[in-house]
């Protein structure tokens, strides 16, 4: 038998459905709340409000559990590649090795950026923000792209997708090209994925570029990690503006926009920024660690704990082990990092922190990998929309598929009441 929730309101009551996840989750339906009762909820934040039912990505804040399609995130993470893990999440499973092959190859077909784009990269000031510069470019596709996608073309909608992975890579790095003055660099199609992230970002005229395999296997686990997170403020975001038939570049602009912020993927910005004020006042991390924990000082310790996980984050465990072997390999010696570690190490064995779960999570490790890569802090955001683009597409592409309404929330206005309109003397 189904279950159903009553709701009433002045002795009137009302059943709403109650829906069911495959793993156990329930909501309460309430699509015709207000075409029955006349009465709307609200939920700032939506905290408790489940915007579309979705098969992308499934999340347990409470036990710490992160799955993609139905894998978890620790085996995708030590058995896959970022474009498998791409593949996976846009497509609905896992390639098949010529699957995979031709991903990557017509992924290839879509590397080269209009030289005309060039010109709008130009009119930024060398000191623009990285992802002001992104979200920008990122919409001026779709003057290049004018054509809407056919959702229910396959073959259409098959290469939009490898056109925005392809293009997007490459204009990413563009954005730190642009703010140290180098030229831009072009794709290599000898090249795999990741790899081409890191020439594309470093590579100069004057020497050839190296780069580190433990350097390649970190970022493709950074960038797998980052791929999806249900329904954050960003993937709503692309929903959202999607949901008014909206391109799939217009779309990822506006969750470029919204991953900016620093309370979302800014966070990791925000701890490099937080370790190097603790450097500027004399490196003291137990002073700070007492800061932390004094209810009545504004400083707060950037990189521990999560709103959704109330465990361990677990793509913390899988990239905590990536960064030791990361610094290891670079033989990094950085004031920062070592600060880094001094408060990971503290945070881990103190009473205060274990008891409110405030371990740290994988922006604080990230972070610290940027930064012994040499990336600079205003870039990390950056990184972080590289991830999560594949998980963007296939929200849009869920959405869509799924001929979800236009998002329109509803409001308890609270202003004025109707009053006569008299001129001010």
């Amino acid at each position: 038998m189904s279950k159903t929730a009553i709701l009433e309101i002045d002795g009137k009551k009302y059943e709403f459905p109650v829906i069911k996840g495959s793993e156990n989750e329930e909501a309460i339906n309430i699509n015709k709340l207000r075409d029955l009762t006349g009465a709307i909820t609200i939920d700032p934040g939506f905290k408790n409000s489940g915007s579309c039912t979705s098969g992308i990505t499934f999340l347990d804040g409470e036990l710490g559990i992160l799955r993609y399609r139905g894998y978890a995130i620790e085996d995708l993470a030590d058995k896959a590649s970022f474009l498998e893990v791409s593949y996976l999440l846009i497509f609905g499973e896992l390639p098949t090795a010529a699957q995979l092959e031709q991903f990557e190859t017509d992924i290839r077909k879509h590397t080269l950026v209009n030289e005309e784009m060039k010109g709008i990269i130009d009119g930024f000031p060398k000191t623009a923000h990285p992802m002001g510069v992104l979200a920008a470019l990122t919409s001026a596709l779709t003057a290049f792209n004018p054509k809407s996608v056919n959702v229910e073309n396959e073959k259409e909608l098959y290469q939009a997708v490898c056109k925005t992975m392809g293009k997007f890579l490459v204009i990413a790095t563009w954005t730190y090209r642009k703010s140290m003055g180098y030229p831009l660099n072009y794709y290599d199609n000898t090249k795999g994925y990741v790899e081409n992230f890191m020439r594309l970002m470093f590579e100069l005229p004057t020497e050839p570029y190296k780069s580190s395999s433990v350097v390649i296997d970190a970022l493709d686990k950074l960038f797998i990690l980052h791929a999806d997170h249900e329904q954050n403020c960003s993937t709503s975001t692309v929903r959202m503006v999607g949901s008014s038939h909206a391109g799939l570049f217009a779309s990822i602009s506006a969750g470029v926009s919204a991953l900016w912020g620093p309370l979302h993927g800014g966070a990791n910005q925000a701890v490099l920024e937080m370790l190097e004020e603790i450097h500027q006042n004399g490196g003291d991390t137990e002073k700070y660690l007492a800061k932390a924990k004094d209810k009545n000082d504004p400083f707060r310790l950037m990189g521990f704990g999560h709103r959704v996980y109330k465990n361990f984050d677990p793509r913390a465990k899988i990239i905590k082990k990536a960064a030791n072997e990361v610094l290891g390999t670079l033989g990094v010696d950085d004031p920062i990092l070592e600060i880094a570690k001094k408060l990971e190490a503290a945070a881990l064995e103190d009473e205060y922190f274990k008891a409110r779960n405030l371990y740290p999570n994988v922006d604080f490790y990230s972070g610290i990998i940027y930064r012994a890569l040499g990336i600079p802090t205003d870039m990390f955001t950056v990184m972080f929309a590289i991830g999560r683009l594949p998980g963007w597409i296939a929200q849009w592409k869920e959405m869509r598929e799924n001929k979800e309404p236009i998002g329109r929330p509803r409001q308890v206005y609270t202003g004025a009441p109707l009053r006569e309109f008299k001129k001010p003397v």
